[in-house]
Formats: structure tokens, sequence, C-alpha cells
């Protein structure tokens, strides 16, 4: 195996650091890394051997976990350049992003129908949308990682909501 461990995940998987990335190639180089770490490859080498052999195994695995998600991937890019995400103890937004947060709330709190929950998943969905967009702006045109990183937890925030529908979707249909 030509894998070094102080590789980051980009080098890891051979694809630039960006975060703009084609899934598909993602989930081929990941296929055809497990292939060439799979630990029945080095079966003839000994337990040693298979033991590493597992190590990468799982190495690649959290990579790929990584690479594959949007949100874990633009957290990854701004680590990677010095700037933390800092979700626990930064928790500063925007006023306009936590009105629109609040709206959201009291939006989710009186739906009391499918078609309103509906409505609600588009636009949280929709807002995704935009700020993977910015992320994807501010990562790969500008190299604007503390704006990235900003849009990081905005999209924690967002997922989190979209968590809250789900739920509110299933307490509905009980």
């Amino acid at each position: 195996m030509n894998l070094h461990l102080q590789s980051d995940d980009f080098e890891l998987f051979g694809i630039p650091r960006l975060f703009a990335q084609d899934g598909a190639v993602l989930a081929a180089r990941w296929k055809d890394l497990q292939r060439e770490a799979h630990p029945d490859r080095f079966s003839a080498q000994g337990a040693a051997a298979q033991r590493v052999a597992m190590q990468w195994s799982v190495r690649i695995n959290e990579a790929y976990q990584r690479l594959k998600d949007p949100l874990k991937r633009a957290a990854y890019l701004c680590e990677l350049h010095g700037v933390s995400i800092g979700a626990e103890d930064n928790t500063a937004m925007p006023a306009a992003f936590l009105m629109q947060q609040m709206e959201w709330r009291e939006a989710l709190d009186e739906a009391a129908s499918e078609a309103a929950l509906d409505d609600l998943d588009d636009m949280v969905q929709a807002e995704r949308r935009s700020a993977l967009a910015r992320c994807a702006a501010l990562i790969d045109e500008q190299h604007d990682y503390a704006g990235a990183a900003q849009q990081v937890r905005a999209l924690m925030f967002i997922a989190r909501f979209a968590h809250d529908v789900d739920v509110r979707r299933e307490q509905l249909g009980q």
C-alpha cells in the first residue's frame, strides 16, 4: 500500500482540496482504496499486517464519511486551513439568520398538517442548498475560510431544524 498516515483525507483519496467534489468519483475511489487495504489481501503476511490493513480500512472509511457529506467536508476544509468551526463555543450568528430561525420555529410550532410541514421543509431545503452554494464559493473561489466556517455553523442550525421538522412530522402521524 502506498498510503501515508499523515495524509489528509483529500491526499488519501488523491483528489484536490476543494469543496466541490463528484460523489461518483469519491465512491469509486473509496472502493478502490478499500480493495487495496482489505485485510484478506494481507493474510499471507500474518496477523500484524492484517491488523495494519484493518486500521487503514477504518481510516479510509472515516475519510470517506467526512468527504462525502458536504457539511462535514466544508468543516474539514476550514479546519485544514486553520479555521476552527467552534460550534460549541461560537454560536454568534447574524441577526437576520437568527430572525429567520425564530420564524421557522414559530411556523413549526403552528404546523398542524402535512402540507404545512412540506412547505416548511421546502423552505429549509432551499436555504440549505443556498448555504452550501455560499460555502462552495467561499472555500473554492474566495478562500475565505472564516466566512465558510460561519456558513458551516448556519448549516448545522439548518440540519438541526430539518431534523425537528421530521420529528414533528412523526408526531403528526401518530
